[in-house]
């Protein structure tokens, strides 16, 4: 009987256009979502320390099966159940993740008498939540040809956005790859660069910044594409969008299609009263899991890599051997052997490179494109990575030498299609014992945890755009100062920096000229976080009594320069401006900081956390006269929750505990 009168209830409120609501916090009370259906629109808002930080906004989706964004009744609101998991990664910002979040799921069903929740997962900082769909009568081939989710921010926020480039353009067409150039603190109205709204993740500051939201995604794989955010719309909010038809050539269908019941992707939303929750989340893991168990211990590391300053002609023998030489020297694990090594250098002879490579005590991982007939590119081999049979005809090649990792390129969409390609090569690969990393591409969104040898995707403006433009070298610090906040954030990112020379080019003279200091470049190694670092360090870095070389300091930091870390503490910064962060990796812990202010920085940072009065530690620091390093091995601290660090103009420190 109370059944039937709540239902009657429910009924009565939806057709008198009254809210039917409910609401969920996070454990210690202080973020809290609030949903409701009113005259049968779906929506939502957030609060955070009791301040409105996303409006309220629209949800709903539209799909071969109708509309499920209005006409929308709430069949129930299941009691709000607790969440908690412990898992543990081996190649993100931290090693032991916990979990604790309150789970409410809201049934809801359309005009049709189609039936949907939405399940919101509420931490103290983080929401996730997703549409679960299940099957209309027969149908159970869902397709999603419009997504409703919008992100309402009150009036005076302002954005950290990166905007989605036109599709086809660039480099061989191969565009969009998240490499175009972010806008800081930018007001909402403002228009992105193409029109085509923004790629995630998505930072913005409310309230004169006494609150930080960023918006991303997790766990698109092979079932969906990959989304982005729209321009500003003319309702106030920003909107879900899927890919473009023109990506990928036109190959491909912009409308993801799984079978239900099924569930869509989760959307986060990262909240905090400071940027620390932003820098030190671990929600795009939190939601997900791996997907298959690895087929072998994957051991991550450092590499050289001749390609980011000597280019297309360092793709022969003779320098190969150099950088193979180079990474032993320095102890690094590997060497990534670039482009047109198949006809540069021939299968024959790369079997020769990889023996010699082993001899030295260094392994090998090699570029392929990722090919064919949605974009322009030459650059080999091509033709390997996009069809299955041939896929694994190179992997079982691969594995039979001992290589122990492939960087595949240019991706260029997000389509389904695009997705259950990734998921292909990642699946292969670890067949075959190999890594994966991804350039040219999409957006990692938890796949670090989703799939055991992936080890890093670029989408971002990375490394080589300051070898091609000196505009980007001399961007090079504000461009810094924003990844930890914003992309960094929620994936991975092999930027394969870290530049030893003062010249970008080949004998360290020509080229572009590199604005920042030794010590900014060497904090970057610990700042950008990826388990596979390709740093851009070259032999002639190593003659450091020769014209050119680097500081012999400089060479011996990053020798011991790991790739893997226990925790990551936000300490102190502004997107674009400045950051200071740690990690710690085993026992040891690494404080490093970057300066893109456009003058000297002083700062009085409270370590207490892993450092006490009277403790030694290591300083590098900026040498105010020229670019190279200030080095104090045993600096005593004196105070810890007031040390002095002094950066100069794109500068940058190390400290080490």
């Amino acid at each position: 009987m109370k059944k039937l009168f709540t239902t009657i209830c429910m009924a009565l409120a939806f057709l008198s256009g009254s809210a039917q609501t409910a609401k969920v916090s996070g454990p210690d009370g202080k973020l809290q979502l609030e949903f409701e259906v009113s005259a049968g629109n779906p929506a939502y808002s957030v609060s955070y320390d009791g301040k409105t930080v996303i409006e309220k906004s629209p949800l709903g989706f539209i799909s071969n099966m109708g509309d499920y964004a209005s006409g929308i009744q709430l069949v129930k609101a299941d009691d709000v159940v607790k969440v908690e998991k412990s898992y543990e990664m081996n190649r993100s910002k931290r090693r032991f993740c916990e979990y604790k979040a309150n789970a409410l799921r809201v049934n809801l069903k359309n005009a049709k008498g189609g039936e949907f929740a939405v399940l919101f997962q509420v931490s103290d900082n983080d929401i996730a939540f997703r549409y679960e769909i299940k099957p209309l009568k027969e149908t159970r081939a869902f397709r999603m040809m419009e997504e409703k989710t919008a992100f309402d921010f009150p009036d005076g926020t302002t954005t950290f956005l990166c905007p989605q480039s036109d599709a086809m353009i660039g480099w061989k067409r191969t565009k969009p790859s998240y490499e175009e150039e972010y806008k800081a603190d930018e007001p909402m109205t403002s228009r992105s660069q193409y029109g085509h709204g923004y790629t995630f993740p998505c930072l913005f500051k409310v309230d004169g910044g006494s609150r930080w939201v960023l918006i991303s995604e997790t766990g698109n794989d092979s079932h969906f594409c990959g989304c982005r955010l729209s321009d500003y719309q003319p309702e106030g909010r920003y909107k879900i969008e899927l890919p473009m038809a023109e990506e990928n050539n036109g190959n491909g269908s912009l409308e993801p299609a799984f079978t239900l019941p099924g569930a869509t992707p989760w959307r986060t939303i990262t909240v905090g009263n400071t940027l620390a929750p932003i820098v030190e989340t671990t929600i795009p893991f939190d939601v997900v899991e791996p997907l298959y168990e690895p087929s072998q211990e994957y051991k991550f590391g450092r590499g050289t890599w001749s390609w980011i300053v000597w280019q297309d002609n360092s793709i022969n023998y003779n320098d190969q051997v150099r950088f193979i030489n180079l990474a032993k020297a320095m102890g690094y694990e590997y060497v990534l052997i670039d482009n047109y090594w198949d006809t540069n250098i021939g299968k024959e002879s790369v079997e020769r490179l990889v023996q010699y490579a082993q001899s030295q005590g260094v392994d090998v991982f090699l570029w392929y494109s990722s090919s064919g007939y949605w974009n322009d590119i030459t650059q080999g081999p091509t033709d390997r990575m996009d069809n299955p049979i041939v896929r694994k005809q190179w992997m079982k090649w691969m594995k039979s030498l001992g290589v122990k990792g492939i960087k595949v390129d240019f991706f260029g969409g997000d389509k389904q299609e695009t997705f259950r390609l990734y998921e292909q090569i990642l699946s292969d690969a670890d067949d075959y014992g190999l890594m994966v990393i991804f350039h040219g591409c999409t957006l990692p969104r938890g796949w670090e945890r989703m799939y055991p040898n992936y080890v890093g995707s670029e989408a971002v403006l990375a490394s080589e755009n300051i070898f091609f433009q000196q505009h980007f070298a001399d961007q090079e610090a504000f461009n810094a100062c924003l990844h930890p906040f914003i992309r960094n954030a929620v994936g991975c990112m092999e930027f394969g920096g870290c530049f030893m020379n003062r010249q970008i080019h080949k004998g360290n003279k020509g080229g572009n000229v590199r604005r920042t200091t030794d010590c900014f470049e060497l904090a970057t190694t610990v700042l950008f976080q990826n388990p596979i670092q390709n740093f851009a360090i070259t032999p002639e870095n190593l003659e450091d009594e020769k014209e050119g070389g680097a500081p012999k300091v400089s060479m011996d930091l990053l020798r011991e320069i790991p790739t893997t870390w226990e925790n990551t503490v936000f300490i102190d910064g502004y997107p674009g401006k400045f950051v200071v962060l740690a990690r710690q990796h085993h026992s040891t812990w690494y404080v490093v900081g970057v300066n893109a202010t456009g003058e000297p920085l002083k700062l009085n940072l409270n370590l207490t956390a892993f450092i006490s009065k009277g403790d030694k530690v290591r300083l590098y620091s900026d040498n105010m006269k020229d670019q190279n390093p200030d080095y104090d091995a045993k600096k005593t601290v004196l105070s810890p929750e007031a040390f002095p660090v002094t950066m100069a103009k794109d500068g940058g420190f190390v400290l080490i505990k």
